[in-house]
């Protein structure tokens, strides 16, 4: 029996008086002249992505007893930060209404619910009509997540996604409009009634024909990979449908989307550093494909369309881009439109029928410009009110607009949507986030500042907290960065973090290597064989912060998830004094052995991201030296709370539960180490607004806990 295993009848009723110990079971492999022990691969069920090992759901059992158990002290605590976060949520909130066609679309929530509803009303004027409820879809479900949602053109049809158990395995339905009924047992218009119409085992986006008869979809195969992509016929059955494009290649994956003018549906296959691009007509998806250009290591590429002149934002001559022109007819002839900068990075573009939008960051800030077909020269770029601040296009479906939708926040102000008008180049708020229980952005101070890395690198750093707090060194503060795949963390605002400011904590976000926070060159030193930096920028930063008074070492609290998981794994092992407390959520800290786990949904994309280990030695000792679970090590580790999910296909679930294994058994110190497991849940932890509120509060309880923040403090 396993040496955390106890009898199952009156003893699991009674107080654990020790965390759960795993047993360690001998288990070794060999490559490129190492052995390699890890004791606690059994915790890998070796029927996943099936997961029935009695044993392993009974060490996860145990573990999550072990949480409730030790956080039961912090359920007041954590009451009462729920109930504050809830407070400054707006119960019935809706999102601004949007033109789309003949329709105006929103979402709204309703007092108390947990999911959204999805409404419509003609734009020549009529009732409202409510097209979708999640909360019906979601009842006596555990977990629920809505994936995709697309209209039919002419507004009839509706199909939609939903997961229900966290495996982001997708299944499609559809729905008529004109009765708001879900096929295949009503009839659809005049259309007739259809056959079985759900499509099982998607994910990503999903894309009608013109003619609203057709579907186009990527399908998920045994190891979670999309290496299809299906037409399917209204009517039909799944095993029915149409092939549409097959993957050869074992690391790239495929997905379909549409072009802004909706004349092409873009079938868009890749890894992390390499794409290809083929157009389908919206109106015969089984028609000629278009392949832009053939797939090149390392040159990344997207494509709009624009009256038969094709946009291609591309790396291939500059690391930040640059946009360049083809004909529809010589898609793979491109000439330069707007070139790459050292000082802008081009992120994206928008082709509308009588302008484009670019995208981009200068000095790390985001900027949204107006560009002219017609005059290359002409730039309107929209000026936004604060020196730092996340601002974007929002939600535009249309192709002819007079108005541009946008989104704009910073740290202290909040989520604001609004119109830029182009004929007078003026922005018209539209609606402002409300908080019930009250807000005044002039009680709080955002700052933005660098911090220099040992070796010189000069790491920006957003920071806000409330008016007043005292910056001699006394203060507790929370660090937060991801720093992979070339993410940049934006300085957004929460209402969540109030929590932690107004108990007098400084937020801090570091804007570390590994993200493209500023520009493409700043990923690339955080990955594959300079991936370290990453680890050293979040650490010298929090040092940094230090030394300028915002707080000292020890009442210091990070986190972060997936790769941001990782982070946290790395500078615990590296740092583990500095630290007052870590929350690691779903970490993905197992990183030597899932590189070399071809099975696994993400690993053979992942190579151009962290090496490969299997043909590659380098990589191998590379990833090794810094893999979170491999080198954990006899020292004293800070208060941990480490989270992950039961059917998360992204960081499999025994991620961190062999790493929280390994470190009880290793570490030196009595610090308080917490797992909990979400059982019925995937990556992104529960599903629904407020429990996925409640799970903040969770953490924040967890965080005040460890560095002994009273609430005399707030």
């Amino acid at each position: 029996m396993p040496a955390y295993a106890q009898s199952q009848t009156e003893e699991t009723t009674k107080k654990m008086e020790k965390p759960p110990i795993a047993e360690q079971r001998p288990y070794s492999y060999e490559r490129h002249g190492y052995t390699i022990s890890d004791p606690y691969h059994w915790l890998k069920d070796q029927s996943y992505p099936k997961i029935d090992d009695e044993d392993v759901l009974d060490y996860l059992k145990e573990e999550n007893k072990w949480f409730e158990q030790n956080m039961a002290g912090q359920k007041a605590l954590t009451d009462k930060l729920f109930k504050e976060m809830r407070a400054r949520i707006k119960e019935d909130e809706s999102t601004v209404p949007q033109k789309d066609g003949d329709w105006i679309y929103w979402t709204a929530f309703d007092e108390g619910a947990q999911y959204r509803k999805w409404y419509r009303k003609p734009v020549a004027g009529g009732e409202d009509q409510l097209i979708l409820d999640e909360n019906e879809l979601a009842k006596d479900k555990e977990f629920f997540r809505l994936g995709a949602l697309t209209i039919s053109k002419d507004g009839s049809l509706m199909a939609y996604s939903s997961d229900t158990n966290g495996s982001e395995r997708y299944t499609v339905r559809f729905r008529c409009l004109d009765d708001s009924v879900d096929l295949p047992d009503e009839v659809c218009g005049a259309s007739g009634k259809w056959g079985d119409v759900s499509i099982e085992g998607t994910i990503g986006n999903i894309v009608f024909s013109a003619d609203a008869k057709s579907l186009l979809y990527g399908l998920v195969n045994e190891n979670w990979r999309v290496d299809q992509i299906f037409m399917h016929r209204l009517g039909t059955k799944q095993s029915d449908d149409v092939l549409i494009y097959k993957e050869p290649e074992l690391g790239f994956t495929a997905g379909v989307g549409l072009t802004q003018s909706e004349k092409f549906i873009a079938i868009s296959t890749g890894d992390n550093e390499t794409s290809e691009v083929r157009l389908i007509p919206t109106d015969n998806p089984t028609g000629e494909q278009i392949l832009i250009s053939p797939r090149k290591k390392g040159r990344e590429y997207s494509v709009e369309e624009h009256e038969g002149t094709l946009y291609i934002l591309t790396n291939d001559d500059h690391v930040n881009f640059r946009l360049a022109t083809a004909s529809l007819d010589k898609p793979g002839e491109w000439e330069t439109l707007i070139a790459g900068s050292d000082a802008f990075y081009l992120t994206d573009m928008t082709a509308f029928k009588d302008f484009y939008v670019t995208e981009g960051r200068e000095n790390g800030l985001d900027q949204v410009e107006i560009r002219s077909y017609a005059d290359p020269n002409k730039i309107e770029r929209i000026a936004f009110p604060e020196a730092s601040y996340n601002a974007g296009l929002d939600n535009n479906p249309e192709y002819e607009i007079s108005k541009l939708r946008l989104s704009y926040e910073s740290m202290v102000t909040p989520d604001t949507v609004y119109d830029y008008t182009l004929t007078d180049k003026a922005l018209e708020t539209l609606k402002v986030q409300e908080i019930p229980s009250g807000y005044d952005a002039s009680q709080y101070t955002t700052e933005r500042l660098t911090i220099e890395a040992r070796d010189g690198a000069m790491v920006p750093v957003s920071l806000v907290y409330k008016n007043g707090t005292k910056l001699d060194g006394s203060a507790p503060l929370h660090l937060y960065a991801y720093g992979a795949y070339g993410y940049a963390v934006p300085p957004s605002f929460s209402t969540t973090r109030l929590s932690l400011v107004d108990r007098g904590f400084v937020y801090a976000i570091a804007h570390i290597r590994g993200g493209d926070d500023l520009g493409r060159n700043w990923y690339l030193q955080g990955k594959l064989m300079q991936r370290t930096n990453t680890f050293n920028d979040f650490v010298d930063v929090a040092k940094g912060l230090a030394d300028k008074g915002y707080t000292s070492k020890g009442r210091i609290s990070a986190s972060g998830g997936s790769a941001g998981g990782e982070l946290m794994g790395a500078v615990v092992n590296s740092d583990p004094d500095l630290w007052g407390a870590i929350v690691a959520h779903v970490p993905f800290v197992d990183v030597l052995n899932t590189m070399q786990d071809e099975s696994l949904p993400l690993t053979p994309g992942e190579w151009p991201e962290w090496g490969n280990p299997i043909t590659d030695k380098a990589a191998f000792e590379y990833i090794r030296s810094y893999s979170p679970y491999d080198q954990v090590s006899a020292q004293d580790y800070p208060p941990m709370l480490i989270t992950g999910g039961l059917n998360d296909p992204r960081v499999t679930y025994w991620e961190p539960a062999k790493w929280a294994a390994k470190l009880r058994a290793t570490k030196t110190d009595d610090n308080i180490l917490l797992l909990k497991t979400n059982m019925g849940a995937g990556h992104g932890g529960k599903s629904g607004r407020w429990n996925r509120v409640e799970e903040t509060a969770e953490e924040f309880a967890f965080i005040l806990w460890q560095l002994g923040v009273t609430e005399s403090e707030k």
